[in-house]
């Protein structure tokens, strides 16, 4: 099991380009079931989470080729199988998604439930309240749910919470279904707008994403086309944290800064420099940071994603800080291992309250998901002495190689293979 190795107080200069936004190429994977024909993604990230949707993919019936260009062809599904099994579901929740293409394309599907994760339940039961507005007929049995019908229909679906896998996963199936889809309380967030872009783009009639409703005409048939995907704005965030913590001066070539507003805002209360270029976005982090308020909130609030790496930042800022979790919960799961290093935090609820400024100490300290191996990573660039990070397979499944990136950028970080775990 691999590990990486931080020694911390280097300031972080130069430029790093960011790479293409994780969770809209894993919906984008399994939308290139609908179409006829090949489908060709650019700008595709090297992930694991990537590498194993492919491998769903694959078992799926598709053949699937190539790597930072990926090409998706679903012309062997029918023959292959319509069943997303247990042994894949169960490392990435995203292969639930597979349900509404196979369902509107080849009229069924077989996937395993994902259950829970680290950090926290996340049930699909708003995706299976869409399917069956849709007219779907739907069994759960054995850990599984079977989906069929003959062809869906159009519907009026309202989802009663915000759930952005709910959404695409819908939306998805809406697309080849029979009339007209009306969605309402929908997730507004960047990766949503990505998956929409790239079905119209296949000949889909979706309109209204980005917005709370998203309606849907649907269509006969959808081709496959050639798509380059968007940056990653979680990516760019954390590029933009390390920035500011170290007092670096870091150009993020390509980061999405439309996408970036709740960010950007915020790390601009704590003082850090963020100016818009044609190039992407330039940060510099202050000679002092000052303290923030941050509550995750779905799109265009502040991500979830980016809440660990938020404390880091508001350790090292003179003052109190206050995070506050809406979205999951179970995402403070970081807490205690920053806590090792010297991180003042006390969590009440669903809120932690951050004392700064304080020294960290290197130490060695466990991932438990992959924005909480982020947040140590951050933690390990301003630390005394040696911080070492196990368990990094989290950190592999969202950032691509950010050891070599990070050096680049002239961190002292390198990674460690086969290191006990």
């Amino acid at each position: 099991m691999d590990k990486i190795v931080i020694h911390g107080g280097e300031r972080l200069q130069g430029e790093v380009r960011i790479n293409g936004a994780k969770n809209a190429v894993l919906l984008i994977q399994c939308a290139a079931l609908l179409g006829e024909g090949k489908t060709t993604l650019r700008h595709v990230p090297r992930l694991s989470d990537v590498r194993t949707m492919g491998k769903l993919l694959e078992r799926l019936g598709c053949q699937v080729g190539g790597d930072r260009t990926l090409s998706i062809d679903p012309e062997g599904v029918a023959r292959g199988g319509l069943e997303a099994p247990y042994d894949l579901v169960k490392t990435m929740r995203a292969s639930v998604t597979v349900m509404g293409p196979l369902l509107a394309r080849y009229g069924r599907a077989r996937v395993s439930l994902p259950g829970g994760c680290a950090i926290g339940a996340r049930p699909i039961d708003q995706h299976l309240k869409g399917f069956a507005a849709l007219g779907a007929e739907i069994e759960l049995s054995h850990g599984y749910v079977e989906l069929r019908a003959r062809r869906l229909h159009g519907a009026s679906v309202v989802f009663d919470t915000v759930t952005v896998g709910g959404t695409q996963n819908v939306m998805m199936g809406a697309v080849l279904a029979r009339g007209t889809s009306r969605l309402e309380n929908v997730a507004r967030e960047p990766e949503v707008q990505e998956l929409a872009r790239f079905l119209n783009k296949m000949g889909a009639r979706i309109s209204g994403a980005g917005t709370p409703v998203i309606e849907i005409e649907g269509v006969d048939s959808l081709g496959g086309i050639d798509h380059a995907v968007v940056p990653d704005r979680i990516e760019a965030g954390t590029m933009a944290v390390a920035a500011a913590i170290t007092r670096g001066d870091v150009l993020l070539r390509d980061a999405p800064v439309d996408d970036m507003h709740a960010v950007i805002a915020k790390l601009q209360e704590a003082g850090v420099s963020c100016d818009v270029t044609s190039d992407g976005l330039h940060v510099r982090g202050p000679e002092q940071l000052r303290p923030i308020d941050v509550t995750t909130r779905p799109y265009p609030g502040f991500p979830t994603d980016m809440q660990a790496q938020l404390m880091v930042l508001a350790t090292q800022a003179h003052g109190q800080s206050l995070l506050t979790e809406t979205i999951f919960e179970n995402r403070f799961m970081h807490v205690p291992e920053l806590g090792r290093m010297g991180a003042d935090i006390h969590v009440n609820g669903n809120s932690a309250a951050v004392r700064g400024s304080t020294p960290l100490s290197g130490a060695i300290v466990m991932a438990t998901d992959l924005r909480a191996s982020a947040s140590l990573v951050l933690a390990g660039l301003v630390a005394d002495g040696p911080t070492e990070v196990r368990r990094v397979y989290h950190l592999d499944r969202g950032y691509e190689a950010i050891e070599k990136r990070l050096r680049g950028l002239g961190a002292r970080i390198e990674r460690f293979h086969g290191a006990p775990g």
